[in-house]
This record gives structure tokens, C-alpha cells and sequence, in this order.
């Protein structure tokens, strides 16, 4: 949830079957060459505070190649139990043509200039163990965001490690040039204007917290693009999505937390993927990242 353009120092992504993949700073808004990280957003009344609830380890998600934006194939002969609620299964919800206008007027501060590619990161404060970071994204994933206008926007626990390892290698104590902080590489612009948007007080510095930051405003942008193109189908599954990466909602978050809400999604035009390698590259690490191990 932030907006930059730099990458964060060199982070080895050990075990991860990326071809050329690489760890880029999130969260922080837009950034060129694929690299950047996206602003918070947010859709509601400021009524609508983050709750807590428990939080489930996500369950695997598809095959490799299916995450890479290809649908997996279902069983013809499958048929699921009626529920007494109408739920939203299939067909996924096509992205409409043109964008609705947003129902959110209050964004995220403009993305800053990008930082000079030999600019190094720097560390400050102790790295808090993996355990620790695994607990506090473990925490954030179970929180509903919008408990009043959208109770069923859940954050998947393995996109929201996914998308730190891509951001920091789930270092809590790193500082980008262009300004990201920490796990999520929120911007500390975007995480003054989230804390007033929603009545809160997260302290970018605390590892905790930035979790928090990140998943909210991986939330924000769900609500946002979701309202705008996909008719509030909140569903961020990683089988709604084609081999076309403008195809689902996932693709969509990914990419905006990368380079930004405004370069993803504008009224009255199509829906846009600006930075296919970075999406690849987090939807690769939602099924395959070494992180998930831990």
C-alpha cells in the first residue's frame, strides 16, 4: 500500500520458482519497469473500522501454472450442495468495459518521483523473526476491513505474505530510497492519510502495524476497483481469473498496490494492468514462495 518506483536492495528469493523474478517495494503506489508498489485507498464511511476475527491459514491455492492467471479446470460431473444463502460462485464477474465512477472521492496522496536505481536501502530498529512477521500478517489477513458496506472482503493470507516477500523478503526493518517502510513498503504519506481516512492510529514503524497498513489498503483497493468494475463482487480467488491478467479482480489489487489505484482504474475507461511482471511475479509467490513455509 504504497507508492514508489524503486526496488528494495537485493532480496533473495530462495526456493521460489521465478523465472527473472525479483522483490520490489508494494504498497506504496506507482512505479516504472513493473517495479513500483501501490497507494491506500479506501471506499467508505469512515464508520466502516477494521474488525478483528480469526485468522484461517489460507488453503493452497492453484497449480503454478494457474496461478499465473490460468483457470483451473473443474470436474463436469461436480456439482455443489445448494446453500440456503445465494453465494457467489461461477461465472466470475466480468470486468465491466468502462469503469463506473468511484464511490470513493477521498485517494491516496500522488506517488512520489522514483528514487535513483543506485540508491541502496537502508535498516533501522532489530528485524523481527520470521515467526513474528508470519504471526502479524497472520493477523492482519483475518481482520474484515469493511464490516458494514462489505463484511465479505476478505484478504487471502497468502496473497498478503506473497505480496511482503515481493516488497521486503519480510524484512520489518528496511527503508527504501524513495520513502516505503517495512514489511509492506508503505509510504509514510499513504499511512498518515489511511490513519485519518479511517479513524486510526497504525504506526508505520511497528512491524504489526504495517502488516495492518498493507492489508488495508490491499482492502481499500479491492473495494475501490471492485465497486468501479466488477459490480462489488469482492472476491479476490485466484480461479476467477483467465490467462488474460485484466481478467479478475486479483490481478487488479496486485498490480494497483504496485503502481497505483490511478493507473489501474479511471471512470469511464477500461480496466488496466500496467505492470504484468509484478503480477506474475506476486501470483507466482501466492502458490510457490518459500515464505509460505514458514
Amino acid at each position: 500500500m504504497r507508492q514508489r518506483a524503486g526496488r528494495v536492495g537485493a532480496l533473495v528469493l530462495a526456493g521460489l520458482l521465478l523465472a527473472g523474478g525479483t522483490v520490489g517495494c508494494a504498497g506504496k503506489g506507482e512505479r516504472p519497469q513493473d517495479q513500483a508498489a501501490a497507494p491506500v485507498s479506501v471506499t467508505d464511511a469512515p464508520t466502516d473500522e477494521p474488525v478483528d476475527e480469526p485468522s484461517v491459514e489460507a488453503s493452497p491455492s492453484p497449480s503454478g501454472v494457474a496461478a499465473m492467471g490460468a483457470a483451473p479446470s473443474r470436474s463436469a460431473s461436480a456439482s455443489p450442495k445448494p446453500s440456503k444463502k445465494p453465494t457467489r460462485t461461477s461465472p466470475p464477474t466480468k470486468p465491466r468495459v468502462v469503469a463506473k465512477a468511484p464511490t470513493e472521492t477521498k485517494v491516496p496522496p500522488a506517488p512520489p518521483k522514483p528514487a535513483p536505481s543506485s540508491c541502496k536501502p537502508s535498516y533501522k530498529g532489530t528485524q523481527a523473526s520470521r515467526a513474528d512477521v508470519k504471526a502479524a500478517l497472520s493477523a492482519a489477513a483475518g481482520r474484515t476491513y469493511w464490516p458494514s458496506s462489505a463484511p465479505d472482503l476478505k484478504i487471502p493470507l497468502n496473497l498478503l505474505k506473497a505480496t511482503a516477500w515481493q516488497e521486503s523478503g519480510w524484512q520489518s526493518n528496511i527503508y527504501a530510497c524513495d520513502g516505503g517502510v517495512g514489511l509492506m513498503q508503505v509510504m509514510p504519506a499513504t499511512a498518515t492519510w489511511m490513519n485519518q481516512r479511517f479513524d486510526q492510529s497504525y504506526d508505520i514503524a511497528a512491524y504489526q502495524d504495517n502488516a495492518y497498513l498493507g492489508a488495508n489498503y490491499l482492502a481499500w483497493l479491492t473495494k475501490y476497483i471492485g465497486d468501479m468494475y466488477f459490480e462489488s463482487d469482492f472476491r479476490l480467488d485466484a480461479d476467477l481469473c483467465t490467462a488474460e491478467l485484466d481478467s479478475c479482480l486479483l490481478n487488479a489489487v496486485i498490480a494497483a498496490y504496485n503502481f497505483g489505484h490511478g493507473a489501474v482504474a479511471q471512470e469511464g475507461e477500461p480496466l488496466a494492468i500496467p505492470n504484468p511482471s509484478y503480477v506474475r511475479n506476486v501470483r507466482a509467490l501466492m502458490t510457490e514462495c518459500v515464505c509460505l513455509g514458514y
